[in-house]
């Protein structure tokens, strides 16, 4: 607690930069077990293609768009954490210090879960031979878009889900493998829309006791 005051007080670029590097950790080991079947099947498709002697794709040009998509959201929770410190809204553990900010956020969260906008990224993100099949494109920036595009979805399926760590803790490990094995439930089990709904239950229900000051 001692060692974190000083960050309390100013943050400077390298702060900001370490944070963000941080924040790109947490995206990538949060999206890439549920981001893998996409992953191989690209691989698939290359491997196929370079025995037929066609044009093949790197599967490393596909996982760059994923990681530039990763990398836009670390900046804006990086920016987002640093606006929050600011409003002296966070903990020294880097948790919300303010019940109707947490419970907001919650409910946020839970009334995301049913959105059009949610079930239509939901099943792009289920969908890896669909999406591939309608969206393929030729040569490294082919590849590099469709790693965009799917990646991107895959983001805006999660990003209210990953803004959670602001209530239990940006820090807090347990939170990060609970939300990575969520979404990996959710994109790719059978009941992935149920259990996406059920969760939105849940959280707008915690996100009304939170901001009553249940906690």
């Amino acid at each position: 607690m001692d060692m974190a005051m000083p960050m309390l007080q100013q943050w400077s670029a390298m702060d900001l930069a370490l944070l963000f590097v941080m924040w790109l950790v947490m995206m990538v080991a949060m999206m890439v077990p549920s981001a893998t079947p996409m992953l191989l099947m690209f691989a698939t498709i290359a491997r196929q293609r370079r025995a037929r002697q066609q044009p093949a794709i790197p599967t490393g040009i596909f996982l760059s768009g994923y990681l530039l998509v990763w990398a836009g959201y670390s900046a804006i929770a990086t920016f987002a954490q640093w606006a929050l410190h600011s409003a002296a809204l966070l903990s020294p553990m880097m948790v919300t210090t303010s019940t109707r900010l947490g419970g907001g956020l919650l409910i946020v969260a839970g009334l995301f879960q049913f959105t059009p906008l949610k079930s239509l990224c939901l099943s792009r993100c289920r969908s890896t031979l669909g999406f591939l099949t309608a969206e393929w494109r030729e040569g490294l920036r082919g590849a590099l878009i469709m790693g965009v595009k799917h990646g991107g979805y895959c983001v805006t399926c999660c990003w209210s889900l990953m803004a959670l760590l602001f209530v239990a803790g940006v820090m807090n490990l347990l939170w990060v493998v609970a939300i990575a094995v969520f979404v990996l439930l959710e994109k790719l089990t059978p009941s992935g829309k149920l259990l996406s709904r059920a969760a939105g239950v849940v959280f707008i229900a915690a996100g009304f006791w939170m901001a009553k000051g249940g906690v």
